[in-house]
């Protein structure tokens, strides 16, 4: 099965379990961003997809960097509300971890204490990444490849750092029309866009 990967960089986003889940925009530093992304990487009208995965990469808090790993064949528990997704997350870092090696902390979400550089490199030979931003090419027009991976920042565009990592693997650009939209929004239109040449590839 082909699956559509997410990378969503959380510069803010807390690395330790000790915020309230009612407070995930402000005492969890934009945690709320990280969880629309994973509902908008999962959930249809009345059905869950099985073929995606998305990388939350925290950077943020006392305890960073860590990743929360969301894989869709094994998902149980997701619901679409933001809550219950935010105490998802928070379970998952509320593990204690060895080194490097990933936890499961649910069925379908996993912990490891891996940046954004580790994450690149786990993938880098599954996968063909795909940068969203403004300067790329029209997601109209782009053809996609058979296991993207596609990289978003939270609020906030990847750093300087952050591309200079992206830069040590082949990658493409595209964007997503004349205005800028929020990151879950970015993930709903190229999910979208590949969602119909499916549909037409198999009408």
């Amino acid at each position: 099965m082909n699956v559509n990967r997410f990378i969503v960089l959380g510069h803010r986003a807390y690395t330790t379990g000790d915020f309230k889940l009612d407070d995930i925009c402000g005492g969890a530093g934009r945690l709320d961003i990280l969880v629309r992304c994973v509902n908008s990487a999962f959930f249809l009208s009345h059905d869950l997809r099985k073929d995606s995965e998305i990388y939350l990469v925290l950077e943020g808090g006392t305890d960073a960097p860590k990743t929360v790993r969301f894989y869709g064949p094994d998902m149980k528990y997701l619901n679409p509300d933001e809550r219950s997704t935010a105490s998802l997350i928070r379970n998952a870092l509320l593990k204690k971890l060895d080194g490097k090696n990933e936890i499961r902390s649910a069925p379908g979400v996993y912990i490891a204490r891996r940046s954004f550089q580790d994450v690149m490199k786990d993938l880098s030979d599954k996968c063909r990444f795909i940068y969203l931003r403004e300067d790329g090419e029209d997601v109209r027009e782009y053809e996609f490849p058979e296991e993207p991976c596609y990289i978003l920042g939270d609020d906030r565009d990847p750093t300087k750092e952050e591309e200079r990592i992206m830069s040590e693997y082949p990658y493409d650009k595209i964007n997503h029309g004349p205005v800028s939209y929020h990151a879950n929004h970015c993930m709903t239109i190229v999910l979208n866009e590949m969602d119909r040449r499916v549909t037409r590839m198999e009408g």
